[in-house]
């Protein structure tokens, strides 16, 4: 089967299953899981922070991140399609009654800081306060420029706003321009990096931040659920990822461009890629098209006439020039 639906779809490799039945283990809600200290401490490091916390998924990685910078009433700045705004069943509002203000997103990914300042309502008793800008990198597969990120710095100090990094897919970001996972975390008062992405790890994203907000996560992570016991199984998973899959990437990338190619050799209209998404208009495409798809062992999600494919560790080259194979078999 070769899935294309998101890079979420990845089976844990055996040397990354071998770690995780020989990880040592405690108790991390008493704080004695040794792994998931590790895994903390590591992705810290990495990403230039104080502190971390291991959590379930990257929703409640978020919006432990949004509990911990906004108080009930306060408001939180985010773009239109941003996922913790759109796809994160309104926990932040639910649970935190924390207000969303969400901005149309710019074509390049990045969300116009002209936009976010008008967005920005007056010290009045009638309005939400602004406490929070959150970004996410990358959007729909772009990787934010590195110039953006910096002026967004600079406008969140000169707001008194706190600045969130929903970097999911952070990584890939990183591997795209180049540079390290703190050159993309810089600035930034928190960062939620997910590990069962590109990373390939079955469950879990990190919190980095300072000592205090992430204490004050942690705190969250406990009332939300998110406190687990021998955790370090999970842990373990996390540090092979950190270890071995972060330049793999770059893999990931290069099939992206070659499955757009592969595409637009089938007469798709395909969007400029960067990292490891591809978004393709099919031009006429067959009737229950993505079931025609499936039953040659492609799983594609389809929307109308278009679709969004994202590249993994489980989709080899091989499997790329098999798409192009399937598609000129369901044209024909």
């Amino acid at each position: 089967m070769i899935d294309l639906r998101s890079d979420t779809v990845t089976r844990p490799s055996d040397a990354m299953r071998k770690v995780m039945a020989d990880a040592e283990v405690g108790d991390d809600v008493w704080g004695d899981d040794p792994t998931v200290t590790r895994l903390e401490a590591m992705t810290a490091e990495r990403l230039g922070k104080e502190a971390a916390v291991f959590v379930p998924s990257g929703t409640q990685s978020n919006l432990c991140a949004l509990l911990a910078h906004c108080q009930r009433g306060d408001e939180y700045i985010a773009a239109q399609t941003a996922h913790c705004y759109r796809y994160e069943a309104g926990g932040a509002a639910v649970l935190g009654s924390i207000q969303p203000q969400p901005i149309q997103g710019e074509p390049d990914g990045t969300l116009s800081l002209a936009k976010v300042a008008a967005a920005i309502k007056p010290n009045d008793p009638h309005f939400a306060q602004a406490k929070l800008l959150s970004i996410e990198n990358t959007t729909d597969g772009k990787a934010l420029p590195m110039e953006y990120l910096a002026e967004a710095v600079q406008f969140a100090t000169e707001h008194s706003l706190g600045l969130h990094l929903d970097g999911a897919r952070a990584a890939n970001a990183a591997v795209f321009h180049g540079l390290s996972l703190a050159d993309v975390a810089a600035g930034f008062d928190t960062v939620s990096l997910c590990l069962s992405k590109g990373l390939g790890a079955p469950v879990g994203s990190v919190l980095s931040g300072s000592t205090e907000l992430i204490g004050e996560a942690r705190r969250w992570r406990k009332m939300l659920g998110g406190g687990l016991r021998q955790s370090g199984i999970l842990a373990a998973a996390g540090i092979y990822a950190l270890e071995n899959n972060v330049d793999r990437l770059a893999e990931d990338h290069a099939n992206a461009v070659r499955l757009g190619e592969v595409l637009a050799g089938a007469g798709a209209e395909v969007k400029a890629i960067q990292t490891n998404m591809v978004f393709a208009e099919f031009p006429n495409p067959p009737t229950d098209f993505e079931a025609k798809l499936a039953e040659h062992d492609v799983l594609m999600a389809i929307n109308g006439n278009s679709s969004r494919m994202v590249l993994h560790m489980d989709v080899s080259p091989e499997q790329i020039e098999r798409v192009g194979e399937v598609l000129a078999k369901i044209d024909g």
